[in-house]
């Protein structure tokens, strides 16, 4: 994470409050025991055009709120339930078990998936014995889509618009995270080199996908 600096004195909004802790997810992300370092405060960044896309191809209405019961990826195999993820006592945001290559976690207090906003999607890229459900992530390109089966019956076809690898220590918590007019998803894991030293990846992979579809 990024040294302390001035920005520890501005004020925790609701929105920065929240990043931190999907920050603190993300870092944990990583093969073998999860890393025990205590994140610093980020400060929020200009929100890049491409987390407000609008136009061709997306959905004209978002969905009701419904959990998510299953991820499909085919582009890269993936078939994954869900887990909801929760802010724990320590103020962080819980990664799914780590020992479950084929789980995906979701901010089940935050947006559902197809629903107005951005909806948070977390996966291990390894464990400590195998690839995960995440391992391929960063092979995803601008125009693939997956879906998100949800217990209300439906299923939302997302399309991606950006595959991105973001330095842990200059991770653009407000692109990635602030909130959307329309139904958006974020996907992530981690990425890079694993840094042996700090038992950490190095960057995080984050795929930006709209809804595209409903079935």
């Amino acid at each position: 994470m990024s040294k302390e600096t001035s920005r520890a004195s501005r004020p925790i909004t609701p929105l920065l409050m929240w990043s931190l802790a999907l920050l603190v997810l993300a870092m944990n992300l990583i093969g073998g025991t999860p890393t025990t370092a205590t994140p610093t405060p980020v400060g929020p960044q200009a929100l890049a055009p491409s987390a407000l896309r609008s136009g061709a191809g997306k959905a004209k209405t978002a969905l009701p709120r419904s959990t998510p019961t299953r991820l499909l990826i085919p582009e890269i195999g993936v078939d994954a339930p869900f887990t909801d993820l929760a802010i724990g006592s320590s103020g962080r945001l819980k990664a799914p078990p780590a020992d479950d290559v084929n789980l995906v976690g979701w901010f089940a207090d935050g947006v559902s998936p197809g629903e107005r906003g951005t909806s948070i999607i977390a996966g291990h890229v390894d464990t400590a014995t195998a690839p995960a459900v995440f391992a391929r992530l960063d092979a995803l390109e601008d125009g693939d889509t997956f879906d998100v089966r949800r217990s209300d019956g439906t299923t939302a076809t997302f399309r991606v618009d950006d595959v991105e690898n973001f330095s842990k220590d200059d991770f653009p918590d407000k692109r990635v995270y602030a909130d959307t007019a329309d139904a958006q998803v974020r996907l992530i894991t981690c990425g890079g080199a694993y840094d042996r030293s700090a038992k950490d990846y190095t960057e995080n992979v984050v795929v930006f996908a709209h809804l595209a579809g409903v079935a």
